[in-house]
């Protein structure tokens, strides 16, 4: 590393907030994971909680959540989800275009079971996503392959004034009440259920089914926006700057950022993800940038399918290859800081993102101790030390050293 300049490095565990549970013995997924690494950091830095997401937010994504972490005022912002992610996809948006968030789904008679299909794999959505856009687009609407369930389509000179929901925050609950709404649902509600129609028997999906795996006989349209204009993070905060992510949404942000965001072969936005080429990747690219972010979605997708022992070793598997890597290598310098923090809670009891704050931890050369007894909810809460604007964490973050 060049050892003249300081280096930063922020770790995101998406998700890993939640609250007390029965089955842990009233302890957080954090409280009851073996996080040596994490657990260090909060004893040895400064700890308390943030409100990544904004109360008047119109709901707790990780989109609004990134912003926030990222220095960026979500509520000023802010202008949807898939413009994100089609950022990340290469995807233009002109004026006049909204963006949508196009999920791959599994539904069964009128519910949603599945919004991820089983966590489709690349190869399969793609072909499906092909056909959709094959059977449905035209010349105002397009479907664009992304990672496996999370796809994108455009629909030119559209309006954005149309309420949509997120498939992951009613699983296993009734399709109808959870249509669009609003200018344009029609058309919106009408590309929903021709899709089923082309998808529920394609041969794919029949051979998913023969294998036991949950077919993806649905697309679910959400997260609509117009086009970004983010302030470049690099003059803004006078460092250059990577991102290391997997999922969409996450490179999108760094791309609208002017943030570097490289792939990184073997992440996958799951949990099959390689967590060891994730944290590899982080320590590489703190050789060539000043600021470093490396978000892991994997205890996420495991709080969404209400899976406890998955989340705990998720998170496990972040305190082990991605923070101590990163830690070690930081601390090869004179001059570092480390910020960790989940984006926001994902409670295993309710399945879906809240609002509510997060632990976070600034770990560094020129950080004096005055942290908590671990890495958990209720020690960070009982620093008493509560940043209620988000997007001022990265201010204090990245501070002159």
């Amino acid at each position: 590393m060049n050892a003249k300049r300081p280096k930063f490095a922020v770790i995101i565990p998406d998700g890993a907030a939640d609250e007390p549970l029965d089955e842990l013995g009233g302890r957080t997924p954090l409280q009851a994971a073996e996080i040596p690494h994490l657990d260090r950091l909060a004893r040895g830095g400064r700890a308390g909680l943030v409100r990544t997401i904004p109360e008047d937010a119109a709901q707790p994504g990780s989109d609004i959540a990134a912003l926030s972490i990222l220095g960026y005022d979500p509520i000023r912002y802010y202008t949807g989800r898939a413009p994100l992610e089609a950022a990340s996809l290469g995807v233009r948006l002109d004026a006049g275009d909204v963006a949508f968030r196009c999920n791959l789904v599994t539904v069964e008679g009128d519910t949603l079971a599945d919004y991820s299909a089983g966590e489709i794999s690349t190869d399969e959505a793609r072909v499906l996503i092909q056909l959709v856009n094959e059977k449905l687009g035209g010349s105002r609407i397009h479907f664009f392959p992304g990672v496996s369930y999370r796809h994108l389509m455009v629909w030119r000179d559209a309006s954005d004034e149309v309420r949509t929901v997120p498939p992951h925050d009613f699983m296993d609950q009734p399709i109808e009440p959870n249509l669009p709404q609003g200018e344009g649902e029609k058309r919106l509600r009408q590309l929903t259920w021709d899709s089923r129609e082309i998808l529920e028997e394609h041969e794919i999906n029949r051979r998913r089914r023969d294998a036991g795996l949950a077919p993806a006989n649905m697309i679910w349209l959400w997260g609509q926006g117009r086009d970004p204009n983010l302030p470049s993070f690099a003059v803004k905060y006078q460092v250059t700057g990577a991102v290391i992510g997997a999922v969409d949404l996450i490179r999108g942000i760094a791309r609208c950022a002017g943030l570097a965001a490289p792939q990184v072969a073997g992440a996958t936005g799951n949990l099959q993800t390689d967590f060891a080429a994730k944290g590899r990747a982080a320590v590489e690219a703190l050789e060539q940038y000043d600021f470093v972010l490396c978000h892991v979605e994997a205890p996420d997708e495991a709080a969404h399918h209400g899976e406890i022992e998955k989340k705990i070793w998720a998170i496990e598997q972040v305190d082990r290859h991605v923070v101590g890597p990163v830690l070690e290598a930081l601390q090869g310098r004179p001059d570092y800081r480390l910020l960790t923090l989940p984006d926001h809670p994902t409670p295993i009891a309710v399945r879906t993102h809240t609002r509510a704050p997060v632990p976070f931890v600034i770990f560094g050369s020129d950080i004096s101790p005055r942290g908590a007894d671990e890495f958990s909810e209720p020690a960070a809460a009982a620093t008493g030390f509560v940043i209620d604007e988000g997007h001022r964490l990265m201010d204090e973050f990245l501070a002159p050293v």
